[in-house]
């Protein structure tokens, strides 16, 4: 079969290969390294239970199930000679830069690589470092260092060319697909490199081209299929694209991303039971990886699991501290359990994280109002006052609070009469809920409800008060007449 590729003036075939994956991609799992560098694991039973080799199947194990630390110090068991070898030394720094620790790792392979120069195993080490900690002109210029000692290294230009797709370089990133596939036309990692560039490049046709060749000549390869599968999404062809992750599904259960994905095309269709289910699943999968928790959280909110909302917002806080929205979700739940002081605290942080919205800094004063007394948060709202743009209608409504702790109602009546001005509706909807939250803690509650009644009708359900307004109308059993 002949192609025409419109990015570049190359051409490529692709005769059908039913036989295994030919490669591999360039940042693989640890172990690969050591069948990279020409000594894989072997069978315990064919050796001694001190050598070097049994050893090198323990850390293969411990590898496999993340424990980095613990297949670190069993490099310590092997023999002197042994451990000084390349081959250990590579492997050892491929495990450290596992374990987050790079400094140390790329003081191993610098090493190795400054007394190898041509020696392509040690650059492909500093170049998986540099990926990690995401350092993308330093990965390059280690990858074309790789690709200038061995122009037709398979796993550096197809790393090469991802990278390029990352940056949205499209011609650098098909040159690199089209040279790997040039001496092997059915190298997986190539075909579906080009094809995601054809995909973001639009051109849609040849995209789909290619992963349809690239599952016919790898059926049980999943990444073809979540390739496909967002291909399919882009093109809101959903069912399709279903069909591609429950195959996908199938081949690789344990794949968080696969997981990830599927929620997201069940949530294209609407069925957000089924799609919960399956983000609870790649918390299961992956209990330390903070996405799948953005969606449970806001999944359970919306299908009245509150206190299961609350637990997730709590450990997405908990995993990734500078991800506010977990702090505003876990605050709201708070104020809705009456928990001020907690919801008091989730608000500081959340201001803390994002000083920009300043509306968290008020509600972390309300909830201090409600912990302990209007006068307690006075300082603190002089703070936040200090940091927003005078003149609006944040800042009057923030001095209104202001002056309520010193037990001062002046600014009342032009407060409600900017309200009524206000063109901006959803600006105006959060405003006239701190108005109803303002009437709450002077005790006027016929005006609060008032008020909150108001923020009801206005249907503005993407800003945040809006769900903690809900709860009180509901919970007070409000209702317009």
């Amino acid at each position: 079969m002949k192609h025409q590729y419109k990015i570049t003036k190359n051409k490529a075939f692709f005769p059908k290969n039913s036989g295994t994956i030919p490669g591999k991609p360039l940042f693989v799992l640890v172990l690969l390294l050591m069948l990279l560098l020409g000594k894989g694991p072997v069978s315990a039973q064919n050796t001694q239970e001190n050598t070097a080799e049994s050893v090198l199947n323990r850390i293969s194990e411990l590898l496999s199930a993340s424990e980095y630390n613990e297949a670190l110090g069993l490099f310590d068991t092997i023999d002197q000679q042994e451990r000084d070898s390349t081959r250990l030394k590579l492997l050892r720094a491929s495990v450290l830069s596992s374990a987050g620790k790079y400094a140390e790792a790329r003081a191993v392979a610098e090493s190795v690589s400054k007394a190898e120069p041509d020696n392509t195993d040690a650059l492909f080490v500093l170049a998986a470092i540099e990926s990690v900690q995401g350092r993308d002109r330093q990965q390059q210029a280690v990858l074309e260092r790789i690709i200038k000692i061995d122009p037709n290294n398979h796993e550096a230009l197809i790393a090469l060319g991802n990278l390029n797709l990352k940056s949205r370089s499209l011609r650098a990133a098909a040159s690199s697909f089209h040279r790997v596939l040039s001496n092997n036309p059915v190298n997986p990692d190539a075909l579906l490199g080009l094809a995601r560039t054809f995909r973001i490049n639009r051109e849609l046709d040849d995209a789909e081209i290619l992963f349809n060749r690239v599952i016919d000549l790898y059926p049980d390869l999943a990444e073809a299929r979540t390739e496909r599968a967002r291909f399919y999404r882009g093109k809101g062809l959903f069912r399709e694209a279903l069909s591609d992750l429950d195959e996908a599904k199938r081949i690789s259960p344990d794949d968080y991303w696969i997981s990830i994905d599927r929620g997201n095309i069940l949530l294209d269709l609407n069925r957000r039971p089924e799609a919960l289910e399956e983000f609870c699943r790649a918390v299961d999968i992956n209990p330390g990886e903070f996405l799948a928790y953005v969606y449970t959280s806001g999944l359970k909110d919306d299908l009245g699991d509150h206190d299961g909302a609350e637990r997730d917002y709590a450990i997405l806080a908990g995993i990734k501290p500078d991800y506010y929205f977990a702090l505003e979700g876990l605050g709201l739940h708070k104020m809705r359990k009456e928990n001020w002081a907690e919801a008091r605290s989730a608000f500081m942080e959340a201001y803390k994280q994002a000083p920009q919205e300043n509306l968290y800094g008020l509600l972390a004063a309300i909830n201090w109002m409600r912990a302990e007394n209007i006068t307690s948060p006075r300082a603190y709202l002089a703070q936040v006052l200090g940091k927003v743009k005078r003149e609006t209608l944040e800042w009057y409504m923030i001095r209104l609070y202001y002056d309520l702790t010193a037990r001062s109602y002046a600014g009342e009546n032009d407060m409600v009469f900017r309200l009524d001005q206000e063109k901006d509706q959803n600006m105006k909807a959060r405003m006239t809920f701190y108005m109803a939250m303002y009437y709450d803690i002077r005790g006027n509650s016929s005006l609060a409800n008032k008020y909150f009644l108001l923020v009801n009708g206005m249907e503005r359900r993407a800003i945040p008060e809006w769900r903690l307004n809900e709860w009180i109308v509901n919970d007070r059993n409000l209702k317009l007449f």
